[in-house]
């Protein structure tokens, strides 16, 4: 299937339509305009996103709302990860700003979360979400990745290695979005079945079926 992205963010397009396989992602034509991130959550945004790709394009969308909740933060940044310094931050900036937060000897307990939503121009939505839990570096290592990867040290290796130092394969097998865009592909798949079966003309018995029911309702009848 084919699919359009609804995103401007060039690192997301590359990472989702990796992990998007077999389906196909496209980018958002540029004169579609996606409305701001003003949703109290990432479902909230992801479905504002693919809902106004979807209505633009009159084609399947799909969209992420993605960020990072520290707790010792009560959850900030969150939705506003993105945007966590300031108006049209930079990826540096956001880091920065989270690393000066979150005390250096207290709780440094974070978790990445993505929704990722689905919408068609007939009116079907699907919703998936996808989690990743770890622990805040104290300072940036790494190159890979973007975001708050420098210093995001995922549970599932117990290495030490940020997001930033894993190979693309391995961060996409533990990854928020790895975990959400699998599920979708699940889902779309699970969707693609039902399709198939409800447009599947109903089976006739086959001519030996048809004579073991003949004989057996003839037995039934003699007795």
């Amino acid at each position: 299937m084919r699919l359009v992205l609804a995103t401007r963010n060039e690192h997301k397009l590359r990472e989702l339509s990796e992990l998007m396989a077999p389906h196909e992602l496209e980018p958002l034509p540029e004169i579609v305009r996606l409305p701001p991130e003003t949703g109290t959550t990432f479902a909230d945004n992801a479905l504002g996103k693919a809902r106004a790709a979807a209505t633009a394009t009159g084609r399947p969308a799909v969209a992420d709302d993605s960020g990072i909740e520290a707790r010792a933060l009560g959850g900030a940044p969150g939705v506003w990860s993105a945007r966590y310094a300031g108006e049209h931050p930079t990826d540096a900036a956001n880091l920065a700003k989270l690393l000066r937060e979150v005390p250096r000897d207290g709780d440094r307990r974070v978790a990445y979360v993505c929704a990722l939503a689905y919408v068609d121009p007939g009116g079907r939505e699907e919703v998936v979400h996808g989690r990743c839990e770890g622990v805040l570096a104290h300072e940036p290592r790494g190159t890979g990745g973007f975001g708050y990867d420098p210093a995001f040290v995922p549970d599932d290796y117990g290495d030490g290695r940020t997001m930033a130092e894993l190979t693309p394969d391995e961060k996409a097998a533990v990854s928020h979005r790895g975990r959400a865009a699998r599920a979708l592909v699940r889902r779309l798949r699970a969707l693609e079945v039902q399709e198939e079966e409800a447009a599947r003309p109903p089976r006739l018995l086959g001519g030996a079926r048809r004579r073991r029911v003949a004989a057996e309702r003839a037995r039934r009848g003699a007795g």
